[in-house]
């Protein structure tokens, strides 16, 4: 396995928490930590599809040193879709703990996958 990667839809999050930069940075900084993972420089956060009020908010960017945590935060709705990816493991459900505890979602939706490109090679149809 190269890598774990864990994709979290998370509904109806306290609207406060994901318009918030301070509190957006400060729920990645315990993310990264709770996981035991190293943040590689400070997060990106942009405020993102003002043209499109029901996409509109802000996304986070925090390149760790075994790959990234990102996200999009939906003003309107309070949705937050969340990535994790790292070459290192790390314990999904202490993951969704931090979100929980941060964002107080409604409900969560979790797919983890384990990320292996040398399971592609020499599938038919597979750019080579």
């Amino acid at each position: 396995m190269w890598g774990k990667h864990l994709v979290l839809d998370c509904s109806s999050c306290d609207r406060e928490a994901v318009r918030d930069t301070d509190a957006i940075r400060a729920f990645s900084e315990d993310l990264v930590d709770a996981i035991g993972m190293v943040a590689y420089g400070e997060p990106v956060l942009a405020h993102f599809a003002t043209h499109l009020p029901e996409a509109a908010g802000y996304s986070l960017v925090q390149l760790i040193e075994t790959s990234a945590v990102t996200g999009h935060f939906c003003d309107a709705s309070g949705d937050a879709y969340l990535d994790v990816f790292s070459c290192k493991d790390f314990d999904s459900e202490v993951a969704i703990s931090v979100i929980e505890r941060h964002l107080r979602p409604e409900s969560i939706r979790k797919v983890e996958l384990s990320r292996d490109a040398s399971l592609a090679r020499g599938q038919e149809g597979d750019a080579a």
